[in-house]
C-alpha cells in the first residue's frame, strides 16, 4: 500500500497547484525552491526534500544543493558535486528517475555517514527536465524507514519537477530581463545626463562622461543616481 492512500491524490493536485501559480507570480528564486522543497515533502509525507541546481557558470559544471525543508546542520551546509558524482549526478546524467530502498547499502550513494545521522532509509531522485529534454536540476525526497515508491508516486513527483523546473526558468528568465531592462534605462539616462552637460557646460562626450564618473567617485554614489540628478537639476532650472 503506498502513501497515495494514506496522503489521497488530492495533496499531490494540491502540490502541483501551489508550483504552477508559483510559475506565474513574481516570486525570486530562492523563495520559489523553498516553496517547491516545502509542498512537495508536505505531500509526498517524507521526512527530507532537497532540491539541487546545476550552475553552468562553473567549468565543468556543477550541481549544487539550494532548497532543502531540513533543519539539520549536516544537511543544509553548503554542497556541491560534478554532474556525473552520486545519485544526483546519476539522475543528472541518465535523465531519469531513480529509487532506492536502502541508501545504506547503495555503492551509488556517497554520503552515509550523514545518513546515519540523520536516520535516513529510503529515496527517491527525479530530475528537473524541461521540454526539450533539458535538465536543470534533482529533486529528491528521503523517509526515515524503509519505503518502496510506487509508479504512481515517482510518476507524480517527476510531474512536480517539471512544473518547477518550468517555473525555476521563467523566474530566471524575469530576473535577466528586468536586468537587462535596468541596465538599457541606466544607459538612457546617462547619455542624456551627457546632452545635458554638453549642451549646459559645452564639455565634449568624453568630458561630461569623466565628470559624470568622477562625481559617483567623489560621492560615492552610482553612476545612474548622479546622471538622474543632472536630470533633475536641468528640468528645475530650465524645465
Amino acid at each position: 500500500m503506498d502513501r497515495l492512500d494514506a496522503k489521497t491524490y488530492d495533496e499531490y493536485i494540491k502540490a502541483l497547484t501551489d508550483i504552477s501559480k508559483a510559475i506565474t507570480s513574481e516570486l525570486y528564486l530562492e523563495d520559489l525552491l523553498k516553496l517547491v522543497v516545502m509542498v512537495t515533502a508536505q505531500a509526498m509525507g517524507v521526512t527530507i526534500c532537497s532540491l539541487w541546481l546545476i550552475d553552468e557558470d562553473e567549468n565543468p559544471p556543477k550541481i549544487r544543493l539550494k532548497a532543502t525543508q531540513a533543519i539539520a546542520p549536516e544537511y543544509v551546509k553548503d554542497r556541491s558535486l560534478d554532474t556525473n558524482e552520486g545519485v544526483v549526478g546519476d539522475v543528472v546524467t541518465r535523465k531519469q528517475p531513480l529509487v532506492i530502498k536502502d541508501v545504506l547499502k547503495n555503492k551509488r550513494f556517497k554520503e552515509k555517514e550523514m545518513a546515519k545521522k540523520l536516520g535516513l532509509a529510503s529515496m527517491v531522485g527525479v530530475p528537473l527536465k524541461l521540454k526539450d529534454e533539458k535538465v536543470i536540476g534533482v529533486l529528491n525526497c528521503f523517509t526515515s524507514s524503509p519505503y518502496e515508491f510506487s509508479e504512481t508516486e515517482v510518476n507524480l513527483l517527476t510531474a512536480v519537477a517539471n512544473q518547477a523546473a518550468v517555473a525555476i526558468l521563467n523566474t530566471e528568465l524575469m530576473v535577466k530581463t528586468r536586468v537587462i531592462q535596468e541596465e538599457l534605462e541606466t544607459r538612457k539616462i546617462i547619455e542624456r545626463a551627457k546632452e545635458i552637460l554638453i549642451k549646459r557646460r559645452g564639455m565634449k562626450i568624453d568630458e561630461a562622461f569623466h565628470w559624470i564618473r568622477k562625481r559617483s567617485m567623489d560621492s560615492r554614489k552610482s553612476i545612474r543616481s548622479v546622471a538622474e540628478a543632472i536630470l533633475l537639476s536641468d528640468e528645475m532650472f530650465h524645465g
